[in-house]
């Protein structure tokens, strides 16, 4: 962090989006872990790549929000500061519909969304890349997910922001590479097995 972003964000009060984004620590994830823990990653991606937006750094933190919460009184974002209305724009903006397929939702995002939804939906992406294992996973969802993010997130990055695209692209081949790993320890099981 340079000295510039550190003076940009010792102004910036994530503190009651925090404490709004703790409603999430008892919602799990497929992968392990909570909501609040991925909130936490996003942001954090989002300031390794020297975000200092304030709005853009609120919204990160529910960007996944509504989706836990559909009911949800966005009032209560609303009214936290003067960055809630663009921070429920956000979350509005990056939530999927109950009626919008995966593959709606991200061509909706990736061809209508504002900038900075993009930006946080490149942050959440890598978090969930970075956090998909075959421990969890089987390879076919990897190859899914993995292809799901070339076909989808993949343009945009390149699109919006050079150096997502490069570890989105990296964290691609990276997953094929493990995938490719796990049929070779397959067939060599399978070989030896046979004997």
């Amino acid at each position: 962090m340079t000295d510039n972003e550190k003076d940009l964000l010792i102004h910036v009060t994530t503190i009651p989006y925090l404490q709004k984004a703790t409603s999430l620590i008892g919602k799990p994830r497929k992968i392990g872990g909570n909501q609040f823990r991925h909130m936490m990653a996003t942001m954090a991606i989002l300031i390794d790549y020297h975000m200092t937006d304030s709005a853009m750094l609120k919204a990160s933190v529910l960007h996944d929000w509504l989706e836990e919460f559909p009911d949800a009184n966005l009032d209560e974002i609303y009214n936290l500061d003067e960055d809630g209305p663009e921070v429920v724009k956000l979350i509005i903006e990056l939530s999927r519909t109950p009626h919008e397929t995966k593959e709606e939702y991200l061509t909706r995002i990736a061809e209508h969304g504002s900038y900075k939804a993009k930006i946080i939906k490149l942050a959440d992406r890598i978090s969930n890349m970075t956090d998909i294992s075959t421990d969890i996973f089987n390879t076919k969802f990897i190859r899914y997910y993995s292809l799901q993010t070339e076909k989808f997130i993949l343009p945009m990055a390149e699109e919006i922001h050079h150096d997502m695209y490069l570890e989105l692209k990296d964290l691609i081949t990276r997953k094929r590479r493990v995938i490719k790993q796990v049929y070779q320890l397959k067939r060599m099981l399978k070989n030896f097995l046979s004997f």
